[in-house]
């Protein structure tokens, strides 16, 4: 039997973020976007949520190469983790691999990737795929489509994109796919995240437009915070500043590393005298100063809510001064940024939110730009990622009502199905296995579903430590039970509530000690058992209970 082109995605379906897809054909595997997804808020000290990548581990002698569409986190995120489990060549742009080259640094395995730069236009083979770097235009520069030829029809992921006909890096390039639809295009796989949205998506010189007006007649300190990989968007900041003569300081480790790489590569030119270092900001009267820093999406401990609850060590917010949010709230993050603009305003400042004033553009194409590419490509086969349910079942109507796709070629699928496709067919069909390993701190994967439901329990009820000594000789109790709380109760103020526990323990200590074995795991689970009966029953709490039993 002819071999068939296999398509799966390991993460960015059915979620935001956490993007990876895997194409495979006969003994030939590559890789699109190697994403990271930020944690729910359920999932207590975790700081990241990577792909479940044991399919491509145990497939590694297939792996012909990792293609990154972008440089944003929701698609190059993952590689540091990734790239210490497999080995594969990394392609991308100029400015994407720069990004990801900071990234491998600081997790010491620089040494031992290989990085591959590409300019659009280019076509790489990687066994027996073709993959074309395709220009179009995103929130970021160097952003770009591929068109991946296959032995049964190309395949176009367009990656996260819009349509912006004043972009800076110019226009998507709408002649290469309408060369591709007419040469024929077995699948699109296409951006979803906008498609909620009818028109066109705004462009940038929009924000241009609205700094311009908060910056004039403003003769306070103003402080901008934004996405830090949007490039173009730091670029208007400082055109702006500098044409009202504002020195421009940023502040923010992740702002720090893209305005350094994307000056490195030309991608932002900052005119001469108008960058100061955030320790000289001090010397800098306010109505010539302009600080541009993280925390646009409410993170702990970013440059602004540093700011907002005076613990910065550069910047003190005062009274008058003008704190612009160029940026919107990614979904789930709405909670975080109220309180941190609350705070703002506690401090007397001036907050200009992006709703309210222009000052930000999606990204990502609304239905009319959508409309486009469907058009122009006129795929045979159409799969939407790159969002949540509603997203990829509007977009899949959209296909179907609004481009007069036949249903029966509109394939919806989730992490870790696969879909396989010959020239004439697409259909779902098994699984591999994919979903989420959590990153906390310097651990990858350590913390499942077990550990998050512990945390979970000790968020919301607490502990209560029962201490036992008995004798090594007949079982008696030396000392105890002592009892020790956690996030339960305030100990002092409980007293008689301690002491019924304690009895309680003291009394399966003793009914145990009747059955004549000296069964430790049963002595825990009675003590554990008749104290959380009685704590339900008094309290309609249930904290987590731990024994704890010495033989002294």
């Amino acid at each position: 039997m002819a071999e068939k082109l296999k398509i799966m995605s390991l993460g960015g379906l059915n979620e935001i973020g956490k993007n990876m897809t895997v194409l495979e054909y006969g003994r030939d595997i590559i890789v699109v976007d190697c994403g990271l997804g930020f944690p729910e808020d359920d999932m207590y000290g975790i700081d990241l949520v990577i792909p479940d990548v044991t399919y491509l581990v145990k497939n590694q002698n297939k792996i012909r190469g990792i293609f990154l569409t972008h440089g944003h986190e929701d698609h190059i995120g993952s590689l540091p983790y990734v790239l210490q489990q497999i080995k594969a060549p990394v392609h991308g742009t100029r400015l994407t691999l720069g990004l990801v080259k900071l990234k491998l640094e600081e997790h010491r395995i620089l040494d031992k990737c290989k990085l591959v730069t590409h300019e659009a236009g280019e076509t790489v083979k990687a066994g027996n795929f073709q993959v074309e770097f395709i220009h179009v235009n995103h929130s970021i520069a160097d952003a770009v489509a591929f068109a991946i030829r296959t032995p049964v029809g190309t395949v176009v992921m367009t990656g996260d994109f819009k349509i912006d006909p004043t972009a800076e890096d110019g226009m998507i390039d709408l002649g290469r796919f309408g060369e591709l639809g007419r040469h024929g295009v077995l699948a699109l796989l296409c951006d979803s995240t906008n498609v909620e949205r009818g028109g066109y998506t705004a462009n940038e010189m929009v924000v241009t437009e609205a700094f311009d007006r908060q910056f004039k007649n403003c003769n306070q300190r103003i402080i901008v915070s934004t996405f830090a990989s949007n490039a173009y968007r730091l670029q208007s900041l400082v055109n702006v500043a500098h044409k009202y003569g504002r020195k421009i300081a940023f502040s923010g480790r992740s702002m720090e590393n893209i305005l350094k790489v994307s000056t490195e590569l030309g991608y932002m030119k900052v005119p001469p005298k108008t960058l100061v270092d955030i320790n000289q900001i001090k010397s800098i009267p306010k109505d010539k100063l302009v600080i541009v820093a993280t925390g646009s999406q409410g993170e702990d401990m970013s440059a602004l809510y540093r700011m907002a609850y005076s613990s910065h060590r550069q910047v003190e917010i005062q009274p008058g001064d003008r704190v612009i949010l160029s940026a919107s709230a990614i979904p789930g993050n709405e909670k975080a940024i109220g309180k941190i603009v609350n705070e703002l305003y506690r401090l007397g400042a001036d907050v200009v939110c992006a709703k309210l004033a222009e000052l930000h553009v999606s990204g990502h194409a609304c239905q009319e730009e959508l409309k486009i590419i469907h058009g122009l490509l006129k795929p045979r086969f159409f799969i939407p990622v790159h969002g949540e349910q509603r997203h990829l079942r509007t977009h899949a109507n959209l296909a179907v009502q609004a481009m007069g796709m036949d249903p029966k070629h509109v394939v919806i699928s989730d992490v870790g199905r696969v879909i396989e496709l010959t020239g004439r067919s697409c259909k779902l069909t098994g699984t591999v296995p994919a979903g989420m390993v959590m990153v906390d701190g310097s651990s990858v994967g350590d913390v499942g579903s077990v550990v998050l439901r512990d945390r979970k329990h000790l968020a919301q009820d607490g502990m209560l430590v029962v201490v036992v000594n008995l004798s090594a000789e007949d079982g008696a109790v030396v000392s105890g039970p002592d009892i020790i709380t956690r996030g339960f109760i305030y100990v002092k103020e409980s007293e008689e509530l301690m002491g019924e526990l304690r009895a309680i323990a003291s009394a399966a200590i003793a009914r145990c000690r009747r059955g004549g074995a000296r069964d430790w795991a049963a002595l825990k689970a009675a003590i554990k058992s008749d104290l959380s009966n009685y704590l339900f029953k008094t309290t309609r709490r249930n904290p987590m209970i731990l024994p704890v039993i010495m033989e002294i």
